[in-house]
């Protein structure tokens, strides 16, 4: 057993949560071993599915054999509706609610009942850096291969084991939800997608490599959005340089982005293992963030003249992320540029050089200790 960093039952003491994430994160293994105490309905059983699409208002029955206690509900974006019964037992009872779900897609597309504040949202994800480290488990060259979906990353055979999951997911979530008619273009789409993965999006690029219109392009990133598949990473605007305005994005795992961008290795001093290295890290501190609530957006900066930061913390960090063993200051023209632009937060450039030190106003810092820094200390 791993031990994840989200622990439920704190979250769930006072208030009803939401708790999304991509399948095979460990949702429902984390319920069983922090929540097995509770009521649990599970969606994916056939026969409580139909249950409960035939007649949702029976969730006020079980309530009453279960009062004033936690009730947890599994995929729950497989009925809907399910969520007005949720809401009305909410505001009428002492009961609270465990509501989870692989997709916000289907509830965002019915105008299901998001319960108006009255649930936390919570998203869960691969394990983390932190998670493994703790467990004396992490490897960094096998993560960035693999990934940390948990059945992947620990499998003796992981590269089946993303073949069997990007199958799953063109499945279960586009071919099942129908969200796509055009499922050939789509997996054109998250090939080429995940080759850019941590590039600036262009759509009308994208459109012509893969054979699709610009709208579609954006619809399809739109999908892995509310599939919880990649996210956002929106640019920083300074006050001085003309900043770029268009959005990075970044898959959810950087083992099944390299997995369907067909990239079968990648050596250490490569450009491929640079950027499966600085999206390692975002996705680290975007799960962190996550995970400790902090109100701190993630941003990138970059000029029209290709002066860039890899990614800022709010106002309190500009990183620029190498995936090399020697720094200097020629590595830190970002850094330099974001401070001359006012930016006034610490200026950071992680790597993997063993050696802790600051000059010119720059922190130098081994990858490791920084991300133990900040998960110690944000």
């Amino acid at each position: 057993m791993i031990k994840r960093c989200l622990q439920l039952p704190e979250f769930t003491k006072k208030k009803s949560a939401f708790l999304f994430g991509p399948r095979s994160t460990g949702k429902s293994y984390l319920i069983n071993y922090q929540l097995s105490e509770y009521p649990y309905i599970d969606l994916l059983k056939a026969s409580e599915r139909r249950k409960y699409i035939n007649n949702p208002s029976i969730l006020m029955d079980y309530v009453k054999a279960h009062p004033d206690t936690l009730i947890i509900i599994d995929e729950v974006q497989l009925i809907p509706e399910l969520l007005d019964e949720v809401h009305h037992i909410i505001e009428h009872t002492n009961s609270r609610f465990l509501l989870t779900g692989s997709s916000a897609r289907k509830l965002k597309r019915e105008g299901a009942n998001m319960l108006g504040g009255r649930a936390k949202k919570l998203l869960f994800h691969p394990l983390t850096w932190r998670e493994l480290k703790d467990n004396d488990t992490f490897n960094l060259n096998r993560y960035l291969l693999y990934g940390g979906i948990p059945r992947i990353y620990l499998s003796d055979e992981p590269e089946e084991e993303l073949s069997d999951y990007v199958d799953t997911y063109l499945d279960q979530e586009i071919k099942a939800e129908a969200v796509s008619r055009n499922i050939l273009g789509f997996e054109r789409f998250l090939a080429r997608a995940a080759l850019l993965n941590g590039e600036v999006i262009n759509f009308s690029k994208i459109a012509s490599d893969t054979q699709l219109s610009p709208p579609t392009v954006r619809q399809y990133f739109e999908i892995l959005e509310d599939t919880l598949l990649g996210f956002y990473l929106t640019p920083w605007q300074g006050p001085k340089r003309k900043a770029i305005q268009t959005a990075k994005f970044y898959y959810f795992d950087i083992g099944v982005c390299r997995f369907l961008a067909q990239i079968p290795s990648l050596p250490e001093q490569s450009n491929l293992y640079g950027k499966a290295f600085e999206s390692f890290i975002i996705q680290e501190i975007f799960a962190l963030c996550s995970y400790k609530r902090l109100r701190k957006k993630l941003f990138f900066w970059r000029t029209t003249h290709q002066d860039e930061v890899d990614l800022l913390i709010g106002d309190d960090f500009a990183i620029e992320i190498k995936s090399g063993s020697k720094m200097s200051p020629k590595s830190c023209k970002g850094l330099q540029k974001i401070k001359d632009e006012g930016f006034k937060g610490r200026l950071i450039l992680l790597s993997k050089d063993s050696i802790r030190r600051d000059k010119d106003n720059i922190e130098y810092w081994p990858w490791e200790d920084f991300l133990s820094y900040i998960w110690n200390n944000l």
